[in-house]
């Protein structure tokens, strides 16, 4: 539909980049080409491709927030009905999903449009201007949450929730979307091209089959999870939902009780300075404060005969929320695929060394693998 731009925010792959995090850019630059034939079909005007903070100039803008990209690029490129999302964003998002956000952001008044209006990949807006005002938010997933709050809009969320919250985060995603039936040939065909399975696949098949057994799930899950898990396994689910919100919830994005009751949001909440956050804490990760990292599998042990474990909330309770503290992407990304030599970090290595060396299945992974992932690691 005309005037409705699409904002993508992409980071292209760099000969520099360390292989698996090439390989990410690749597989996010495949996805690229997919959604802008979406795009396309479902009639949008301008599409606007730019690159991540990875790729920006050096300088004030490397370091800058997503909000004061966003904020920069609507009063630079005029926009004034947006779509909004990242190239790693909703790679199952289909035609008429496209199509009815760009009908969302097509409309009068304050309307928008999101995957999940409490952690955001996508999202649609009808009065763009509103985003001058957007505080520094450190990436999309609050969005919507700043939306409602604080500019008075109307969110509703899309249907197919399930389906639109899976995402490339890292690769062991692209191996767990090869899995989903609709998934786009392009990035199919590189997971086979790279080699890129998901690690214990056929072991956590098996165990979810056996109602003698148990298996934990740990980390940022959520009630849906819980509930596919209890229709469709056998085996006893030990499920521990920790840090929810760890990178969705931002401080900038939600009102205080104050703002809410007066009816003026957006001038009270820029009045009162946001409160001081808890550090992320984790039960798995306190137990591996006091034991070492190499003691995972033994406290998995006592716990079940498996478990699928989101790492980062254990990064976040031992270094704290913020990313640029924590071992490198590249570091991550092994340690997902269960391939601690190629892990540099000694505490992260040491962690996956006993996951992958462990008599039984352990998978660690990030928010995808412990929620819309679980459907298709164990279906």
């Amino acid at each position: 539909m005309a005037g409705v731009d699409i904002v993508i925010f992409h980071h292209a792959p760099r000969d520099e980049d360390p292989p698996l995090v090439r390989l990410l850019a690749e597989a996010r630059s495949r996805l690229l080409e997919h959604q802008l034939e979406l795009w396309g079909e479902a009639g949008a005007g301008r599409v606007l491709v730019v690159p991540g903070r990875e790729d920006a100039p050096t300088g004030a803008t490397a370091s800058e927030s997503f909000g004061a990209r966003l904020v920069r690029l609507i009063d630079a490129e005029r926009i004034r009905r947006l779509v909004v999302m990242g190239s790693g964003a909703v790679p199952l998002l289909r035609t008429r999903d496209a199509e009815r956000l760009v009908r969302v952001a097509a409309e009068r008044g304050r309307q928008a449009a999101t995957n999940n209006r409490y952690s955001s990949d996508i999202c649609a807006i009808s009065d763009a201007r509103v985003l001058r005002l957007l505080p520094p938010l450190p990436s999309d997933n609050a969005l919507p949450r700043w939306l409602e709050e604080h500019a008075g809009f109307s969110v509703t969320d899309l249907p197919a929730r399930d389906r639109l919250a899976l995402d490339l985060d890292t690769p062991l995603d692209l191996a767990l979307l090869s899995l989903a039936r609709g998934a786009p040939s392009g990035l199919v065909a590189l997971a086979a091209e790279k080699g890129m399975t998901v690690p214990q696949l056929e072991a956590l098949r098996a165990l979810a089959a056996d109602p003698r057994r148990e298996l934990l799930v740990f980390g940022r899950s959520g009630s849906r999870t819980l509930r596919w898990l209890e229709r469709n396994v056998r085996c006893r689910v030990r499920f521990l939902a920790e840090e929810r919100g760890l990178r969705a919830s931002s401080p900038l994005a939600i009102a205080n009780v104050e703002s809410i009751e007066t009816g003026q949001p957006l001038r009270a909440a820029r009045r009162k300075p946001a409160e001081t956050a808890r550090p992320p804490r984790a039960t798995l990760g306190r137990l591996l404060s006091d034991q070492g990292p190499e003691a995972l599998a033994a406290i998995v042990g006592e716990l079940a005969e498996g478990a699928i474990i989101d790492s980062r909330v254990l990064l976040a309770d031992r270094l704290g929320a913020d990313e640029a503290g924590w071992p490198s992407a590249a570091d991550r990304f092994a340690s997902d695929l269960l391939r601690p030599d190629d892990v540099s970090d000694p505490w992260l290595a040491a962690l996956t060394r006993s996951a992958s060396e462990a008599s039984m299945p352990i998978l660690l992974g990030a928010h995808t693998l412990v929620g819309p992932g679980i459907p298709l690691l164990l279906g």
